[in-house]
């Protein structure tokens, strides 16, 4: 049986995978440990190694699609060349050694002052802009938008290249 890659929606990994799961239906949500702080103290939590994806497992895809698109929080299945895109077993358990031999590892995209990104959430979801500054884990991004210049000050992981 391959596996397929499902998009979720933001922030929904976790939720839609433990429903898929209800139904029955095998799934793979990789997950690291990371320590994030608040104002106020320091805590440990899980989080997907890739954000808005679960890996899933289906023996007729044709057949099966339905009942996990019907699944709250599930998007879409990524596609590749007009087709369902196919995750081997070998890839899936590669990221499983992996994981379990770099229990922190983590997966970033490296983005340089001067690029052009799209803003993925917030306010700004969508627009262009190009990064002036780096400071630490944020961006001060140029978005020109109706005619006028915008600075914002976003967080590195709210931005993709195009």
């Amino acid at each position: 049986m391959p596996w397929y890659v499902l998009y979720t929606k933001p922030r929904n990994e976790k939720k839609t995978a433990k429903l898929l799961e209800d139904k029955g239906v095998e799934i793979y949500c990789p997950m690291r440990e990371v320590v994030k702080q608040w104002s106020d103290r320091k805590k440990k939590i899980w989080e997907p190694v890739f954000r808005s994806y679960v890996f899933v497992r289906l023996d007729n895809y044709e057949r099966e699609q339905i009942e996990v698109l019907e699944t709250p929080g599930a998007v879409r299945f990524l596609w590749w060349l007009k087709k369902p895109a196919v995750v081997r077993e070998e890839e899936i358990q590669a990221i499983k050694n992996f994981l379990n031999d770099y229990r922190g590892a983590s997966l970033s995209v490296t983005i340089m002052e001067g690029e052009e990104v799209i803003v993925g959430e917030g306010p700004l979801k969508d627009q262009r802009g190009k990064i002036t500054k780096i400071k630490g884990n944020k961006a001060i991004l140029q978005v020109r938008s109706l005619g006028w210049n915008i600075m914002a000050e976003l967080p590195l992981q709210a931005l993709k290249k195009p």
